[in-house]
Formats: structure tokens, C-alpha cells, sequence
């Protein structure tokens, strides 16, 4: 082979393998100076430079003295016939397995700043560990754990999800993606929003509950341009895409405020809030809200304040306007918590701040305890406190407020 037909090989090598010429001329090398070394009576050290206009080879022999540096260089360029067939052969094995390497060097190299983009893959195979979506030339793990709940990945189903992590292997790059971490919603938003893409329009927090409902929080950089409008859409056309995308989720957008406790009200939304009062250190916020807006502002199984509280980073305790300020009874331990739903028997839980679990039963008892003794209490002393049966039933468990929130938990998804 002339050295022009070479130089026209390496070139379309270069351009099936995707790599460039340059990286394909530095294995070459490599590869000539382990086929070298294969050779009787080669020197301890060899470089080789090769001439990427007239493909010559150049050879430059070393020794390698007791320190351990490369000594008397001296032209050794070995005439072609010289190398041998194992030589050739040896050639042969390090060049593939040097352009296997460079090619995923390439690929990781591609992808390794790519963490925190989005990318659209065919579902490949799925089972209970992890699923495969194959980007083209490579293919991306998605694990269980950053799969969304109830979602059923079906072989040849086209999905976009978002790269959390990109490890380098020795099988080439691992691409480990994910459907539900709430940046996937920011970078849906902004294949969708121009404004956003632009800058103009920016979400500043985003709080999800992946499969369920999403709370995003958007700030306009232009007084003309307003925010929650430019998510939406004409008609809800660009949020609707999104929801499409996530598989019916739904999505909130509510107006960003840089005063805490306007940014808390509309955090609550769709509920309308009358009062928010923002403790001194800026981590608490006790939010009054109509009686008939109760359920709504706390939504089914609590979503919706769980969410604003998310959202907005603070604490956030909801009460009605008739609901005293002390809250239930002298029990303040069990107020500091949230019901839970146990995932195996779907009953409601009770987890206390200080770590206690008690069930919807357990806590009734209690509840019906604490009642009694009020109860005996009023009786014993009736003209001592008359208010107090008033005061008793006009208050609310968290129970209760539970069983509300569920039944207005439809109000909630509007």
C-alpha cells in the first residue's frame, strides 16, 4: 500500500469511527511500538512519530540506564519487511483494541458534561433491577429507584429522561438517567418555554412528588411578560405537553415572591389563604385559612401543604379560622408530625415529631381518652368553665383533618 493510500485509509477509518485523525495517527503509534518491541534484539525504549503528510514512520531507539531515564536516542527505523508476521499481527490486535478504546474515551468524553441535560431514548429491555434506553450510540441505565411509581416501561416506547451521573467503565461510559428528579421538569419546561430557554422567564424551585403532583415556583425578568401565562400556554398548550411527557402528573405553577409570606399564601394554591404569620427566624409559617378552604389548602393525604412546604423551604401549619391557636390539647408532642399512609396496609399513621408511630385506631383512643377526661373535668366543675364543652368540640384532630383533607382531596388536583 503506498503511503497516499494509507494516509486515505487512516482518513476513512477515522471518519466510520467517529474519532479524529489525529487520535487515530497517535494509536497507530502505539501500536508500531508495541509490534517493535516484538522484534529480536530491540532496544529497551522506542518512539515512534509518524508524518501525517507523507505517512513515514520514524523510529527513535533509547536505553534505559539504572536511575531509570531514557538514554543514547538513535535512529532504529526498521525497514517494513523487518517487522515479521507476529509483529504484523500484534499490529493488528493493538490497533483494534486501541481504536475500541479511543472510541469509548470518545463517547464518555461526549456525554461526561452532559449531567443535568436531557436526552430521548427507545426503552430497550426492563425488568424489576433497572431499565435500557438506547440514545443511539450508547445506551443508559434508568434504575428502579429513579423510575416513576405505577409507571410500566414498555420495550420500544420513546421516553425522555434526565442524566444525573456519567461513570466511566472499562466497557465504555455508563449513563445512569433518571424520570424522577425535579430537574426533569425544569429542562421539560424548557424545551417547551422559549421564555424560559431565553432566560427571560426562570423557575426558581421546583417541588415534586414524582407520578403525582408538581409544584413549580416562576419569576418573570420582564415586567411585561408574565410568568405563569408564558408556562401555560394559549390554552394550556405548553404545560400540557409536559404533563403529556410525564404521563398525566400534574403541575402546578404558581407566581415566585421574594416576601416569604406572600410567596407561602400562593404556594398553597389553589386554596385561598386569609393570614400567613412567619416566625422570627424565617422557618416556620402558621397559615390561617378559611374554614371551607381547610381541606383544599391541606389536600388529599396533605400533597398540597406537604408540597408548598417543600417549595417554599419552611414549616408550614394550617388551621382554620374558628380552630383555636393552642391547637388540639396539652399533648403538644403529637402535633409536630404528619399522617402517613403505610405502604402495606394502605391504613393512615400518625409519626410524631419525636419519632413515635401511632396508628388511626391508637390515635382514636387517645383522642377519645383526652375527651373523656375534659368530659369529667366539665361535670365536676360546671360553673367554674362553662366554655369548655364548647371549646372541646369546636376543636379539630389531625385525624379529622385527615379524613377532610380525603374527602376534599379532588379540590385539591383542580
Amino acid at each position: 500500500m503506498s503511503n497516499l493510500d494509507m494516509s486515505e485509509a487512516i482518513k476513512m477509518l477515522a471518519n466510520e469511527k467517529n474519532i479524529s485523525v489525529d487520535a487515530l495517527l497517535q494509536v497507530l503509534a502505539d501500536a508500531l511500538v508495541l509490534a517493535y518491541k516484538r522484534r529480536p534484539g530491540a532496544a529497551d525504549e522506542v518512539e515512534v512519530s509518524v508524518d501525517p503528510q507523507t505517512m513515514e514512520f520514524s523510529f527513535t531507539a533509547y536505553d534505559v540506564d539504572e536511575d531509570g531515564n531514557w538514554v543514547n536516542p538513535r535512529d532504529d527505523t526498521p525497514k517494513r519487511e523487518e517487522m515479521g508476521r507476529i509483529a504484523a499481527q500484534t499490529f493488528r490486535q493493538v490497533m483494534s483494541q486501541k481504536i475500541r478504546e479511543a472510541e469509548r474515551d470518545r463517547k464518555f468524553e461526549e456525554y461526561a458534561n452532559r449531567e443535568g441535560d436531557i436526552v430521548t431514548g427507545i426503552i430497550q429491555q426492563a425488568d424489576d433491577r433497572y431499565t435500557l434506553l438506547d440514545l443511539g450510540r450508547v445506551e443508559s441505565l434508568l434504575p428502579k429507584a429513579e423510575q416513576v411509581p405505577f409507571e410500566r416501561p414498555t420495550p420500544g416506547d420513546r421516553v425522555k429522561a434526565y442524566i444525573v451521573e456519567v461513570r466511566k467503565t472499562a466497557k465504555g461510559p455508563q449513563i445512569v438517567v433518571s424520570r424522577t428528579h425535579p430537574g426533569l421538569i425544569k429542562r421539560l419546561f424548557e424545551l417547551e418555554v422559549p421564555e424560559i430557554a431565553d432566560g427571560i422567564v426562570e423557575i426558581k424551585a421546583c417541588a415534586r412528588e414524582p407520578g403525582h403532583r408538581t409544584k413549580i415556583a416562576v419569576w418573570s425578568n420582564d415586567h411585561n411578560v408574565d410568568p405563569v401565562g408564558a408556562c401555560v400556554g394559549a390554552r394550556g398548550g405548553r404545560v400540557r405537553m409536559v404533563v403529556n411527557e410525564l404521563r398525566g402528573e400534574k403541575i402546578d405553577i404558581v407566581p415566585f415572591s421574594e416576601d416569604l409570606a406572600d410567596f407561602v399564601a400562593k404556594a398553597l394554591s389553589p386554596a385561598k389563604v386569609k393570614d400567613v404569620i412567619i416566625s422570627d427566624d424565617g422557618t416556620q409559617a402558621d397559615v390561617i385559612v378559611p374554614d371551607h378552604q381547610l381541606s383544599l389548602a391541606i389536600g388529599k393525604e396533605g400533597q398540597n401543604a406537604r408540597l408548598a412546604a417543600r417549595l417554599t423551604g419552611v414549616r408550614i401549619d394550617i388551621r382554620g379560622e374558628t380552630q383555636p391557636v393552642d391547637g388540639l390539647d396539652d399533648e403538644g408532642d403529637y402535633e409536630e408530625g404528619e399522617w402517613v399512609q403505610n405502604a402495606d396496609t394502605g391504613a393512615m399513621e400518625w409519626h410524631a415529631a419525636d419519632g413515635t408511630v401511632l396508628t388511626q385506631d391508637q390515635w382514636n383512643e387517645q383522642a377519645a381518652s383526652a375527651g373523656s377526661e375534659v368530659a369529667d373535668a366539665a361535670d365536676a366543675a360546671p360553673a367554674e368553665d362553662e366554655a369548655a364543652p364548647a371549646a372541646e368540640s369546636s376543636e379539630e384532630s389531625p385525624a379529622e383533618a385527615t379524613e377532610v383533607a380525603e374527602e376534599g382531596g379532588d379540590d385539591g388536583d383542580a
